[in-house]
């Protein structure tokens, strides 16, 4: 793994329930991290199947370590972010696999200040775990457990109170949780912001029945048709725990992660100007595009919102100004609300954006930013890490930036290359305005990488 970890990924632990991740596992992690934040900690779950057990053993671990357990139930993950730093609980955990398909589950861990444990923080718990050294109390200090499944609506009000009353009047939105604990969230806030709120896929399910738990353009088909039966003005649907957002336009179309940043960063931005965007190094040209036009400056990251999130702190409390930041995926981080992806707030921004273009369509606002031609391919290799210095390499000449893997910079391009945290593969990303420019560049990199022309 990147990073030094073993275990954890950028975003958790993650894997098939029975398979690799079990009841047993997450006990061993709930101990460690009790025994490391001993005192009072949150725990929530998105609805899979396997989520009410993964939960108990992890207040187990939690339990047997001393701490005192709050079990704020089924929200978004975002939701427990929240709760963790508004009502200072010592840190928190979400069992959740995210985006994965329903027989997955996993683990996030969470700090007192509602961002996710750092990489440093997450290989001492590591230790802790693969050493089984766990700071189990007495009979007399066993922790004690309660549940507060109400405080969600803590969350609620906080997103909504980011914005003037009813400013979704007249508005008409269609709500897609994907049986996700967006269901709880979501269609309230649109509702209270003044908004005609239709929902599909809004049961509370954990074998997922309407669609796979990532928000793909297939499989968001059913929401696009509903915005045009209803004639809404746009579409939102959630990943698995709600910290993205992604959204269908006017016309049904499935807005581009990337353009769903600059849409938002056009409007935040617009109203906190002068200041710094914080991103990963895999966004868009159309981030700094934007930025500029409001004065401010694009500060890159590696790939991960919790690198995003962490730079956003370090940066103010240096005295910066840090206007927006978030990943081209959908993960949008306020910094006047919480440091972490917040689909409920993303989702809510929208009708922000809308109202602020005086009833122009969602669809006609689209069309009108940069069009840039992005390239996502992977490349599978025994030794990704050699790999990325021979594609550096060969590109010595040429300006390259090492944040994250190697990023190849020209003036009517980029390519960005680095080694996957999780498989024996690199990741390649290429960007242009011109989609022939991206393509030939593409064909470079993969000349380097296999000896011989890609496609040949």
């Amino acid at each position: 793994m990147r990073n030094g970890k073993q275990m954890f990924g950028t975003n958790g632990v993650r894997g098939v329930i029975g398979e690799t991740m079990t009841p047993a596992l997450v006990l061993k992690i709930g101990a460690a991290l009790g025994s490391m934040r001993r005192g009072r900690i949150a725990v929530g779950r998105d609805t899979r199947t396997s989520g009410e057990a993964l939960t108990h053993a992890l207040k187990a671990g939690l339990l047997m370590t001393g701490c005192d357990v709050v079990d704020m139930g089924v929200l978004p993950t975002p939701a427990l972010q929240y709760i963790i730093k508004t009502n200072r609980f010592d840190g928190g955990a979400m069992i959740t696999a995210s985006h994965n398909p329903p027989e997955y589950n996993g683990v996030k861990i969470i700090e007192a200040d509602g961002t996710e444990m750092s990489d440093e923080e997450i290989i001492r718990l590591e230790g802790r775990f693969f050493a089984e050294e766990f700071d189990v109390v007495d009979w007399d200090g066993v922790g004690s457990e309660s549940a507060a499944p109400d405080r969600l609506e803590e969350y609620i009000e906080a997103v909504v109170a980011h914005f003037p009353e009813g400013i979704g009047r007249g508005m008409t939105v269609v709500v897609d949780p994907g049986s996700g604990p967006a269901a709880l969230t979501t269609p309230i806030i649109l509702s209270r912001m003044g908004c005609r709120v239709h929902t599909i896929n809004g049961r509370l399910d954990g074998t997922f029945p309407g669609r796979m738990p990532e928000p793909t353009p297939e499989g968001l088909q059913p929401l696009s048709e509903m915005v045009l039966a209803t004639g809404a003005d746009f579409g939102v649907a959630h990943d698995g725990d709600a910290d993205r957002a992604v959204f269908v336009d006017t016309k049904g179309r499935y807005i581009e992660e990337n353009y769903e940043f600059g849409l938002i960063e056009d409007y935040v931005c617009g109203r906190n100007s002068n200041g710094l965007v914080v991103t990963p190094v895999a966004t868009s040209r159309l981030i700094r595009d934007i930025a500029e036009k409001h004065g401010c400056t694009v500060d890159y990251t590696p790939v991960g919102s919790i690198y995003v999130a962490r730079r956003m702190i370090e940066l103010i409390g240096k005295g910066r100004k840090v206007s927006f930041g978030g990943e081209g995926n959908g993960g949008l981080i306020y910094p006047d609300h919480q440091f972490c992806r917040d689909g409920g707030m993303t989702a809510a921004m929208m009708v922000a954006v809308l109202a602020s273009h005086n009833g122009r369509k969602l669809s006609d606002i689209v069309d009108e930013l940069p069009a840039y031609h992005l390239v996502k391919e992977k490349y599978h290799t025994a030794d990704p890490a050699a790999l990325v210095r021979t594609v550096e390499e060969a590109f010595a000449g040429e300006t390259i930036e090492k944040i994250d893997g190697i990023k190849i910079v020209r003036e009517n391009a980029w390519a960005l290359v680095r080694a996957s945290g999780t498989e024996p593969m690199i990741r390649i990303m290429i960007e242009a305005k011109d989609p022939a420019v991206a393509d030939a560049m593409y064909r470079e990199i993969m000349m380097v990488a296999t000896g011989r022309r890609a496609g040949a």
